[in-house]
């Protein structure tokens, strides 16, 4: 088949021979993704030591990459559907592979933190039409599932490496090599994609984008993310938070306006309405929150409480993503068997009990019974709870709508995150009221996780609207 061929499935042609090798390709896009996310954060202490950072400057080259990534996912995801979605996805690879290289590079901070912005577009980009990518080769039903679940699990494998790896990397090579180490597999994926992947974009619709919805939703979801993600820091009551709060709220209104008169709107109303779309992306919201709370809180316990260095907890932690990856493909066979609700119930029940368990972490806590029992019952709902939900969110979509979708679900997963890690920050700050005890700090922790587990009764309500069937 011609490499530049446009054939999307869903318009007469049959399943892609090459479809298992694409998904190959995609996952291992998806994997470096996520691995990034997991070693800058273990390798950020040594990036403030070695370019002279204040702590402040030094979370920039976090909250910089956050920013970008979740506030561009959508209309990365539209322009996968208008402009083709292999084309966007190759665009979004070469620039991935220029600011990892220039992250490495970086000589200053500001040159850091600029190079993780790009990042973050570069990102905004790759994920949506990956995802959308994957949906539009695979037919719905079982393989798609199949499909969705290896995407999910491969989240997994990648958190285990990152989380494996990163402490060597910045410990044996110097913090550049975290952003060095991406360099040969996307060159790889860059090279390979145009023979693996066959073009398709959404037909019927008019070429043209949505500029003023497009730039007020994607002001608007920076605004959210920078001022949950900088809330703790700044104060939630500060005149900075609630004006970021505010613009965002208004900016919402005035995206829902535009849409309401735009004759080819980014994100059409109809589109939200529907059930599935609207439930999986409320499942997401609030999945994220507790799995991103759940890691930081693990995170912080085992090196401000228990002592580790930033190696051996990643490797502590290590068995929560890997039980994801089996609890993913378990949640996925459950949906094909099922339908939604009973792996969706199933996932929340082994979240809460995870972070039950966690929350009466002992100041001494022993690894094999304390820690990695919880962790590997809090894998397994996670790991069911995101191939379940990303399959309740994109089930009823259709092709021309594939990147919306994908981009879509991929923001709220963002935003989730940044609520997860502020909301755990807040409650554990207010219980410790600046003690840095041991049993101070655990005890901040510990209410965190039972906040956590609060949310999850929420994740059970939210799958009561689904049927068994879409």
């Amino acid at each position: 088949m011609d490499a530049t061929r446009i054939d999307p499935v869903g318009t007469g042609a049959g399943p892609d021979r090459r479809r298992w090798a694409a998904l190959v390709l995609l996952c291992v896009a998806s994997f470096i993704v996520i691995l990034d996310s997991q070693v800058v954060i273990l390798a950020l202490p040594s990036i403030q030591k070695g370019l002279s950072l204040s702590p402040a400057q030094a979370q920039w080259a976090l909250t910089a990459n956050a920013v970008t990534f979740g506030g561009l996912l959508l209309l990365g995801g539209r322009a996968a559907d208008l402009l083709g979605r292999r084309r966007i996805f190759l665009v979004g690879v070469a620039l991935y592979l220029v600011t990892s290289l220039m992250s490495g590079l970086a000589w200053d901070g500001g040159v850091l933190v600029a190079a993780r912005a790009v990042h973050g577009l570069s990102s905004a980009l790759m994920v949506p039409s990956a995802l959308s990518i994957l949906m539009n080769t695979f037919p719905k039903g079982r393989e798609r599932n199949r499909a969705v679940a290896s995407w999910s699990a491969v989240g997994g494998v990648g958190a285990v490496i990152g989380l494996l790896v990163g402490g060597g990397l910045t410990t044996g090579l110097g913090w550049q090599w975290v952003f060095f180490v991406n360099v040969p597999v996307v060159l790889a994926v860059l090279i390979a994609a145009p023979f693996v992947l066959r073009e398709s974009r959404a037909t019927g619709q008019r070429r043209t984008f949505d500029v003023a919805g497009a730039a007020v939703v994607t002001a608007a979801l920076v605004a959210l993310i920078y001022a949950t993600v900088n809330g703790p820091a700044a104060g939630w009551t500060s005149t900075s938070t609630l004006g970021l709060y505010a613009a965002a709220v208004v900016l919402g209104a005035l995206f829902v306006l535009i849409e309401n008169r735009s004759a080819a709107p980014l994100v059409p109303l109809g589109f939200l309405r529907r059930r599935t779309v609207l439930v999986g992306n409320l499942l997401m919201v609030l999945g994220a929150t507790v799995v991103w709370g759940e890691g930081l809180l693990v995170s912080l316990h085992t090196q401000q409480v228990m002592g580790y260095t930033a190696f051996q907890s990643g490797l502590a932690s290590a068995a929560m993503p890997i039980t994801s990856v089996a609890g993913a493909y378990v949640g996925q066979a459950m949906v094909t068997r099922y339908g939604f609700r009973i792996p969706l119930w199933l996932s929340a029940i082994l979240l809460a009990a995870g972070c039950l368990l966690l929350a009466s972490l002992p100041v001494h806590a022993a690894l094999a019974t304390d820690i990695l029992v919880p962790l590997v019952v809090f894998g397994a709902g996670q790991g069911a709870g995101n191939a379940a939900t990303q399959i309740v969110a994109l089930t009823r979509v259709a092709e021309p709508e594939s990147g919306l979708a994908s981009g879509l679900i991929s923001a709220v997963f963002q935003i989730g995150g940044a609520i997860g890690a502020a909301v755990v920050t807040t409650v554990a700050a207010a219980v410790t009221a600046g003690s840095t005890a041991p049993s101070d700090l655990a005890a901040g922790f510990h209410a965190g996780f039972f906040v956590l587990a609060g949310l999850c009764v929420g994740l059970i309500a939210l799958a009561f609207p689904l049927r068994r069937t879409e």
